[in-house]
């Protein structure tokens, strides 16, 4: 890890220490647990691919060419 990313972390942790407002803890807290959620999607989907449980885009097509 670069110097600037730890020194933008211990700017952040600072700042939280000190930080009071409970909203902006509690939004802070939800994208936490989006980029969570949306890295734990990923690694799914790429062990999904890695595994050869994928459909292909001509597959999805015709399976849902009503709707389409």
């Amino acid at each position: 890890m670069n110097t600037s990313a730890v020194s933008q972390k211990l700017d952040l942790i600072h700042w939280i220490t000190e930080l009071n407002d409970l909203s902006v803890l509690a939004q802070m807290n939800a994208i936490k647990d989006d980029v969570s959620a949306e890295l734990l999607s990923i690694e799914q989907g790429l062990n999904d691919f890695h595994q050869g449980k994928v459909v292909s885009h001509s597959q999805v097509k015709k399976r849902y060419e009503k709707w389409l």
